[in-house]
Protein backbone atom coordinates (compact mmCIF):
# COMPACT_ATOMS: atom_id res chain seq x y z
CA UNK A 1 0.00 0.00 0.00
CA UNK A 2 1.05 3.29 -0.91
CA UNK A 3 0.42 6.75 0.60
CA UNK A 4 -2.04 7.74 -2.16
CA UNK A 5 -4.16 5.14 -1.20
CA UNK A 6 -4.98 6.35 1.97
CA UNK A 7 -7.45 9.51 1.32
CA UNK A 8 -4.79 11.82 2.07
CA UNK A 9 -5.24 15.62 0.73
CA UNK A 10 -2.50 16.85 -2.33
CA UNK A 11 -0.97 19.14 0.90
CA UNK A 12 -0.30 16.13 3.14
CA UNK A 13 0.81 14.27 -0.13
CA UNK A 14 3.44 16.36 -0.72
CA UNK A 15 5.16 16.87 2.75
CA UNK A 16 5.19 12.93 3.19
CA UNK A 17 6.89 12.75 -0.65
CA UNK A 18 9.26 15.63 0.69
CA UNK A 19 10.41 13.89 3.51
CA UNK A 20 11.15 10.92 1.24
CA UNK A 21 8.38 8.47 2.63
CA UNK A 22 6.61 6.29 0.07
CA UNK A 23 5.03 3.46 1.80
CA UNK A 24 3.13 3.82 5.56
CA UNK A 25 4.62 1.70 8.46
CA UNK A 26 2.11 -1.50 9.41
CA UNK A 27 0.56 1.10 12.78
CA UNK A 28 -0.09 4.24 9.91
CA UNK A 29 -1.52 1.71 7.58
CA UNK A 30 -3.95 0.00 10.14
CA UNK A 31 -4.35 3.51 12.09
CA UNK A 32 -5.21 6.05 9.76
CA UNK A 33 -8.14 4.79 8.08
CA UNK A 34 -9.51 3.87 10.65
CA UNK A 35 -9.10 7.76 12.08
CA UNK A 36 -10.48 9.18 9.11
CA UNK A 37 -13.86 7.50 9.84
CA UNK A 38 -13.70 9.72 12.76
CA UNK A 39 -13.75 6.11 15.04
CA UNK A 40 -11.89 5.88 18.43
CA UNK A 41 -8.57 4.00 18.53
CA UNK A 42 -6.53 1.83 20.77
CA UNK A 43 -3.60 1.64 19.32
CA UNK A 44 -0.53 -0.24 20.83
CA UNK A 45 2.94 -0.31 19.13
CA UNK A 46 6.59 0.31 20.07
CA UNK A 47 8.51 2.86 19.74
CA UNK A 48 10.29 3.55 16.43
CA UNK A 49 7.25 1.96 14.36
CA UNK A 50 5.96 5.43 12.97
CA UNK A 51 3.07 5.82 15.58
CA UNK A 52 3.55 9.76 15.55
CA UNK A 53 2.95 10.32 12.19
CA UNK A 54 0.08 7.52 12.17
CA UNK A 55 -2.12 10.24 14.48
CA UNK A 56 -0.68 13.22 13.29
CA UNK A 57 -1.68 12.55 9.48
CA UNK A 58 -5.32 11.47 10.18
CA UNK A 59 -5.37 14.44 12.52
CA UNK A 60 -4.33 16.79 9.75
CA UNK A 61 -7.00 15.39 7.08
CA UNK A 62 -10.03 15.79 9.63
CA UNK A 63 -9.60 19.25 10.63
CA UNK A 64 -8.73 19.93 6.63
CA UNK A 65 -11.92 18.09 5.84
CA UNK A 66 -13.79 21.15 8.10
CA UNK A 67 -14.61 24.55 7.05
CA UNK A 68 -11.89 26.46 8.51
CA UNK A 69 -12.73 29.02 11.47
CA UNK A 70 -11.84 32.65 11.66
CA UNK A 71 -9.35 33.67 13.47
CA UNK A 72 -8.68 33.92 16.32
CA UNK A 73 -9.28 30.09 16.63
CA UNK A 74 -9.51 27.66 19.55
CA UNK A 75 -7.80 24.36 19.56
CA UNK A 76 -9.58 21.95 17.91
CA UNK A 77 -7.38 19.07 18.28
CA UNK A 78 -5.56 18.10 21.68
CA UNK A 79 -2.44 15.91 22.10
CA UNK A 80 -1.04 15.72 26.02
CA UNK A 81 2.64 14.16 25.91
CA UNK A 82 4.24 13.21 28.99
CA UNK A 83 7.81 14.69 28.46
CA UNK A 84 8.56 18.49 26.62
CA UNK A 85 11.01 16.28 24.73
CA UNK A 86 7.97 13.86 23.46
CA UNK A 87 6.00 16.63 22.78
CA UNK A 88 8.44 18.87 21.04
CA UNK A 89 8.93 15.74 18.71
CA UNK A 90 5.28 15.74 18.04
CA UNK A 91 4.61 19.21 17.57
CA UNK A 92 7.65 19.68 14.83
CA UNK A 93 5.47 16.14 13.12
CA UNK A 94 2.74 18.52 12.80
CA UNK A 95 4.59 21.19 11.91
CA UNK A 96 6.11 18.98 8.86
CA UNK A 97 3.32 17.11 7.79
CA UNK A 98 0.69 20.12 7.95
CA UNK A 99 3.35 23.13 6.18
CA UNK A 100 1.50 23.35 3.00
CA UNK A 101 -1.77 22.98 4.70
CA UNK A 102 -3.68 26.06 6.08
CA UNK A 103 -3.88 24.88 9.53
CA UNK A 104 -1.87 26.17 12.58
CA UNK A 105 -0.48 24.46 15.70
CA UNK A 106 0.94 25.41 19.14
CA UNK A 107 2.87 23.31 22.04
CA UNK A 108 3.33 24.24 25.77
CA UNK A 109 5.01 22.95 28.38
CA UNK A 110 7.06 23.32 31.58
CA UNK A 111 10.53 24.61 32.39
CA UNK A 112 9.93 28.01 30.34
CA UNK A 113 8.39 31.18 30.64
CA UNK A 114 4.65 30.63 30.79
CA UNK A 115 3.74 34.31 29.51
CA UNK A 116 5.57 33.90 25.95
CA UNK A 117 3.34 30.38 25.50
CA UNK A 118 0.09 32.99 26.63
CA UNK A 119 1.58 35.07 24.31
CA UNK A 120 1.20 32.50 21.64
CA UNK A 121 -1.46 30.99 22.10
CA UNK A 122 -3.65 34.00 21.94
CA UNK A 123 -2.57 34.25 18.23
CA UNK A 124 -4.90 31.26 17.91
CA UNK A 125 -4.45 27.72 17.21
CA UNK A 126 -5.95 24.81 15.62
CA UNK A 127 -4.06 22.30 17.34
CA UNK A 128 -2.70 22.48 20.82
CA UNK A 129 0.64 19.57 22.18
CA UNK A 130 1.08 19.66 25.68
CA UNK A 131 2.28 17.92 28.59
CA UNK A 132 -0.46 17.53 31.44
CA UNK A 133 0.77 19.83 34.10
CA UNK A 134 1.47 22.93 32.27
CA UNK A 135 -1.68 22.59 30.52
CA UNK A 136 -3.12 22.88 34.03
CA UNK A 137 -1.77 25.67 34.70
CA UNK A 138 -3.32 27.82 31.50
CA UNK A 139 -6.74 26.59 32.55
CA UNK A 140 -6.18 27.10 36.01
CA UNK A 141 -5.61 30.86 34.62
CA UNK A 142 -8.11 30.58 32.14
CA UNK A 143 -5.80 31.34 29.15
CA UNK A 144 -6.75 28.42 27.26
CA UNK A 145 -10.29 27.30 25.81
CA UNK A 146 -10.74 24.08 25.68
CA UNK A 147 -14.52 24.01 24.45
CA UNK A 148 -14.07 23.33 20.86
CA UNK A 149 -11.81 20.27 21.09
CA UNK A 150 -12.88 17.56 18.68
CA UNK A 151 -10.23 15.43 18.66
CA UNK A 152 -8.11 14.17 21.62
CA UNK A 153 -5.16 11.97 21.77
CA UNK A 154 -2.94 10.55 24.43
CA UNK A 155 0.45 9.70 23.35
CA UNK A 156 2.30 7.52 25.56
CA UNK A 157 -0.24 7.02 27.29
CA UNK A 158 1.44 3.80 29.48
CA UNK A 159 4.43 6.71 30.21
CA UNK A 160 2.01 9.33 31.69
CA UNK A 161 0.60 6.95 33.70
CA UNK A 162 4.34 5.92 35.29
CA UNK A 163 5.13 9.27 35.57
CA UNK A 164 1.64 9.83 37.57
CA UNK A 165 -0.13 12.14 35.34
CA UNK A 166 -2.91 10.06 36.06
CA UNK A 167 -4.83 12.81 37.82
CA UNK A 168 -3.86 15.84 35.78
CA UNK A 169 -5.57 13.65 33.00
CA UNK A 170 -8.69 13.48 34.02
CA UNK A 171 -8.91 16.76 35.01
CA UNK A 172 -8.35 18.11 31.58
CA UNK A 173 -10.93 15.29 30.32
CA UNK A 174 -13.38 16.60 32.86
CA UNK A 175 -13.01 19.92 30.69
CA UNK A 176 -13.13 19.13 27.53
CA UNK A 177 -16.31 18.30 25.47
CA UNK A 178 -18.01 14.95 26.04
CA UNK A 179 -18.47 14.20 22.11
CA UNK A 180 -15.24 14.24 20.69
CA UNK A 181 -12.41 11.73 18.71
CA UNK A 182 -10.10 9.64 21.31
CA UNK A 183 -6.99 8.30 19.79
CA UNK A 184 -4.91 6.15 22.91
CA UNK A 185 -1.32 5.23 21.55
CA UNK A 186 0.76 3.24 24.03
CA UNK A 187 4.08 1.28 23.71
CA UNK A 188 2.65 -1.11 26.20
CA UNK A 189 -0.86 -2.67 27.41
CA UNK A 190 -0.58 -2.60 30.89
CA UNK A 191 -3.91 -3.31 32.97
CA UNK A 192 -4.07 0.70 33.84
CA UNK A 193 -3.92 1.29 30.50
CA UNK A 194 -6.92 -0.99 29.28
CA UNK A 195 -8.84 0.62 32.45
CA UNK A 196 -7.77 3.94 31.06
CA UNK A 197 -9.35 2.78 27.65
CA UNK A 198 -12.49 1.63 28.80
CA UNK A 199 -13.10 4.72 30.64
CA UNK A 200 -12.54 7.59 27.94
CA UNK A 201 -13.17 5.72 24.94
CA UNK A 202 -16.32 4.55 23.08
CA UNK A 203 -16.09 1.43 21.01
CA UNK A 204 -12.60 1.54 19.50
CA UNK A 205 -11.16 -0.08 17.41
CA UNK A 206 -7.80 -1.78 18.84
CA UNK A 207 -4.56 -1.91 16.56
CA UNK A 208 -1.40 -3.68 17.92
CA UNK A 209 1.67 -4.09 15.20
CA UNK A 210 4.13 -5.79 17.42
CA UNK A 211 4.11 -7.45 20.54
CA UNK A 212 4.08 -6.18 23.72
CA UNK A 213 7.28 -5.51 25.22
CA UNK A 214 9.75 -6.18 22.86
CA UNK A 215 12.87 -4.22 21.34
CA UNK A 216 12.64 -3.68 17.87
CA UNK A 217 13.81 -6.81 15.49
CA UNK A 218 16.30 -4.26 13.54
CA UNK A 219 17.97 -3.98 17.08
CA UNK A 220 21.23 -6.05 17.53
CA UNK A 221 21.45 -6.48 21.69
CA UNK A 222 24.60 -7.66 23.28
CA UNK A 223 25.41 -7.74 27.31
CA UNK A 224 29.06 -6.76 28.51
CA UNK A 225 29.09 -8.55 32.44
CA UNK A 226 31.84 -6.35 33.81
CA UNK A 227 32.83 -5.00 36.87
CA UNK A 228 31.11 -1.33 37.77
CA UNK A 229 34.29 0.58 38.20
CA UNK A 230 35.48 -0.86 34.89
CA UNK A 231 32.34 0.33 32.94
CA UNK A 232 33.60 3.91 31.79
CA UNK A 233 37.08 2.48 30.96
CA UNK A 234 35.21 0.23 28.67
CA UNK A 235 32.72 2.41 27.28
CA UNK A 236 34.95 4.95 26.43
CA UNK A 237 36.59 2.35 24.51
CA UNK A 238 34.04 1.22 22.49
CA UNK A 239 33.42 4.55 21.22
CA UNK A 240 36.89 5.21 20.25
CA UNK A 241 37.89 1.34 18.75
CA UNK A 242 34.33 1.45 16.96
CA UNK A 243 35.19 5.13 15.53
CA UNK A 244 31.37 5.54 16.80
CA UNK A 245 29.96 9.33 15.71
CA UNK A 246 26.81 9.08 17.56
CA UNK A 247 25.92 6.94 21.01
CA UNK A 248 22.82 7.82 23.51
CA UNK A 249 24.32 6.41 26.98
CA UNK A 250 21.51 5.96 29.17
CA UNK A 251 22.13 6.18 33.04
CA UNK A 252 19.93 5.75 36.15
CA UNK A 253 20.51 9.45 37.96
CA UNK A 254 20.92 12.81 37.11
CA UNK A 255 23.65 13.00 39.10
CA UNK A 256 25.71 9.89 37.44
CA UNK A 257 24.86 11.68 34.15
CA UNK A 258 26.89 14.36 34.81
CA UNK A 259 29.53 12.70 36.64
CA UNK A 260 29.96 10.29 33.02
CA UNK A 261 30.20 12.96 31.01
CA UNK A 262 32.66 14.64 32.90
CA UNK A 263 34.71 11.52 32.62
CA UNK A 264 34.28 11.10 28.90
CA UNK A 265 35.47 14.17 28.30
CA UNK A 266 38.66 13.61 30.05
CA UNK A 267 38.86 10.46 27.66
CA UNK A 268 38.51 12.87 24.46
CA UNK A 269 35.10 12.27 23.60
CA UNK A 270 32.85 15.31 22.87
CA UNK A 271 30.08 14.70 25.50
CA UNK A 272 26.39 16.56 26.80
CA UNK A 273 24.15 15.58 29.63
CA UNK A 274 20.88 15.67 29.51
CA UNK A 275 18.70 15.67 32.39
CA UNK A 276 15.22 16.96 34.47
CA UNK A 277 17.67 19.47 36.45
CA UNK A 278 18.95 21.27 33.04
CA UNK A 279 17.23 24.27 31.45
CA UNK A 280 14.44 23.69 28.67
CA UNK A 281 17.84 25.75 26.37
CA UNK A 282 20.16 23.57 27.91
CA UNK A 283 18.31 20.29 26.99
CA UNK A 284 17.24 21.73 23.67
CA UNK A 285 21.23 22.67 22.70
CA UNK A 286 22.33 19.45 23.72
CA UNK A 287 19.78 17.42 22.01
CA UNK A 288 20.44 19.71 18.65
CA UNK A 289 24.57 19.32 19.03
CA UNK A 290 23.61 15.80 19.20
CA UNK A 291 21.47 15.85 15.76
CA UNK A 292 24.22 17.77 13.93
CA UNK A 293 26.82 15.46 15.07
CA UNK A 294 28.66 18.11 16.80
CA UNK A 295 28.87 15.92 19.60
CA UNK A 296 29.69 12.20 19.61
CA UNK A 297 27.90 11.04 23.36
CA UNK A 298 24.59 12.10 24.76
CA UNK A 299 24.42 10.86 28.63
CA UNK A 300 20.51 10.78 29.29
CA UNK A 301 18.88 10.01 32.28
CA UNK A 302 15.24 8.29 31.27
CA UNK A 303 13.57 11.21 30.74
CA UNK A 304 14.85 10.91 27.06
CA UNK A 305 13.79 7.74 26.60
CA UNK A 306 10.74 8.13 24.59
CA UNK A 307 11.25 11.53 23.93
CA UNK A 308 14.04 11.70 21.24
CA UNK A 309 13.43 11.52 17.40
CA UNK A 310 16.83 11.05 16.15
CA UNK A 311 17.40 9.18 12.42
CA UNK A 312 19.56 6.59 12.12
CA UNK A 313 21.03 6.58 15.33
CA UNK A 314 23.44 3.99 15.29
CA UNK A 315 24.51 2.81 19.30
CA UNK A 316 22.22 2.86 22.12
CA UNK A 317 24.09 2.05 25.44
CA UNK A 318 22.60 1.46 28.89
CA UNK A 319 25.82 2.24 31.00
CA UNK A 320 23.09 1.53 34.32
CA UNK A 321 20.23 -0.55 33.33
CA UNK A 322 17.25 0.63 34.41
CA UNK A 323 14.62 0.25 37.76
CA UNK A 324 12.23 -0.81 35.33
CA UNK A 325 11.87 -3.79 33.08
CA UNK A 326 9.62 -1.58 30.65
CA UNK A 327 11.72 1.11 30.50
CA UNK A 328 14.53 -0.92 29.09
CA UNK A 329 12.42 -0.92 25.80
CA UNK A 330 11.94 2.51 25.33
CA UNK A 331 15.67 2.95 25.75
CA UNK A 332 16.91 0.42 23.23
CA UNK A 333 13.85 1.75 20.74
CA UNK A 334 16.35 4.66 20.48
CA UNK A 335 17.63 3.03 17.54
CA UNK A 336 16.49 0.46 14.91
CA UNK A 337 13.88 3.32 14.33
CA UNK A 338 11.44 3.22 10.92
CA UNK A 339 13.41 0.05 9.44
CA UNK A 340 16.93 1.00 10.26
CA UNK A 341 19.57 -1.37 11.93
CA UNK A 342 20.87 -0.20 15.19
CA UNK A 343 22.79 -1.45 18.05
CA UNK A 344 22.06 -1.61 22.12
CA UNK A 345 24.54 -3.09 24.60
CA UNK A 346 24.16 -3.11 28.03
CA UNK A 347 27.25 -2.64 31.04
CA UNK A 348 26.08 -5.17 33.65
CA UNK A 349 27.69 -5.65 36.37
CA UNK A 350 27.08 -8.27 39.33
CA UNK A 351 24.55 -6.25 41.40
CA UNK A 352 22.37 -5.34 38.76
CA UNK A 353 21.99 -8.82 37.72
CA UNK A 354 18.16 -9.18 38.79
CA UNK A 355 17.71 -5.98 36.48
CA UNK A 356 18.63 -7.94 33.90
CA UNK A 357 16.69 -11.01 34.89
CA UNK A 358 13.98 -9.08 34.76
CA UNK A 359 14.39 -7.47 31.85
CA UNK A 360 15.09 -10.91 30.01
CA UNK A 361 11.88 -12.42 32.10
CA UNK A 362 9.95 -9.33 30.00
CA UNK A 363 12.04 -9.96 26.40
CA UNK A 364 10.92 -13.73 27.11
CA UNK A 365 14.90 -14.42 25.86
CA UNK A 366 17.97 -14.36 26.80
CA UNK A 367 20.29 -11.27 25.33
CA UNK A 368 23.70 -12.72 23.87
CA UNK A 369 26.60 -12.29 26.17
CA UNK A 370 29.84 -10.89 24.93
CA UNK A 371 32.23 -14.01 25.65
CA UNK A 372 35.17 -11.68 26.15
CA UNK A 373 34.74 -8.49 27.63
CA UNK A 374 38.75 -8.31 27.93
CA UNK A 375 38.34 -7.96 31.55
CA UNK A 376 38.07 -10.76 34.65
CA UNK A 377 34.70 -13.03 33.96
CA UNK A 378 31.99 -11.71 36.48
CA UNK A 379 28.99 -13.59 37.00
CA UNK A 380 25.25 -12.22 36.42
CA UNK A 381 23.55 -15.14 37.53
CA UNK A 382 20.79 -14.35 40.38
CA UNK A 383 20.96 -16.56 42.90
CA UNK A 384 17.28 -17.59 44.21
CA UNK A 385 16.99 -17.95 47.98
CA UNK A 386 14.83 -21.03 48.90
CA UNK A 387 11.70 -20.16 50.82
CA UNK A 388 11.66 -21.85 54.18
CA UNK A 389 8.31 -23.72 55.20
CA UNK A 390 6.23 -22.97 58.51
CA UNK A 391 8.34 -25.93 60.11
CA UNK A 392 11.90 -24.62 59.34
CA UNK A 393 11.66 -21.41 61.31
CA UNK A 394 14.64 -20.51 63.27
CA UNK A 395 12.85 -19.97 66.86
CA UNK A 396 12.83 -16.14 67.90
CA UNK A 397 15.11 -15.49 70.64
CA UNK A 398 13.73 -13.46 74.07
CA UNK A 399 15.53 -12.21 76.72
CA UNK A 400 17.55 -15.29 77.37
CA UNK A 401 20.76 -15.20 77.24
CA UNK A 402 22.63 -15.36 73.71
CA UNK A 403 25.73 -16.86 72.59
CA UNK A 404 27.85 -16.23 70.19
CA UNK A 405 31.29 -17.22 68.90
CA UNK A 406 34.62 -15.34 67.85
CA UNK A 407 38.22 -15.05 67.96
CA UNK A 408 40.28 -13.41 70.16
CA UNK A 409 43.83 -11.57 69.92
CA UNK A 410 45.65 -14.66 70.20
CA UNK A 411 43.56 -16.45 67.66
CA UNK A 412 41.78 -18.88 69.96
CA UNK A 413 37.96 -19.49 69.51
CA UNK A 414 36.22 -17.84 72.27
CA UNK A 415 32.36 -17.96 73.50
CA UNK A 416 30.78 -14.38 74.72
CA UNK A 417 27.49 -14.12 75.90
CA UNK A 418 25.41 -11.47 75.44
CA UNK A 419 23.24 -10.57 78.92
CA UNK A 420 19.96 -9.02 78.87
CA UNK A 421 20.43 -5.21 79.61
CA UNK A 422 19.04 -4.44 83.60
CA UNK A 423 16.85 -1.47 83.31
CA UNK A 424 17.88 1.69 85.76
CA UNK A 425 17.14 0.82 89.19
CA UNK A 426 16.42 -2.90 88.82
CA UNK A 427 18.88 -4.44 91.56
Amino acid sequence: MSFDQLDLSPALLQAIAEQGYQQPTPVQEQAIPVILQGRDILAGAQTGTGKTAGFTLPLLQRLLNQPQPRKPRSPRALILAPTRELAMQVYQSVRTYGKHAPLFAEVVFGGVNINTQIKRLQRGADILVATPGRLLDLLYQKKVDLAQIQLLVLDEADRMLDMGFIKDIRKIIDGLPARRQNLLFSATYSKEIKVLAEQILHDPVEVAVARENVAADTVSQRIYAIKKEYKRELLSWLIGHGNWQQVLVFVRTKHGADRLCRQLIKDGIRCRALHGDKSQAARNRALEDFKSNKITALVATDIAARGLDIDQLPHVINFDLPTVAEDYVHRVGRTGRAGAEGEAISLVAQEEAHLLYAIEKLLDKKIPRVADTGYEPVSLQVEKKAAQGPGKRKPKQGNAVKKRTGQGRDGQKRSFKRRRRKPKGES
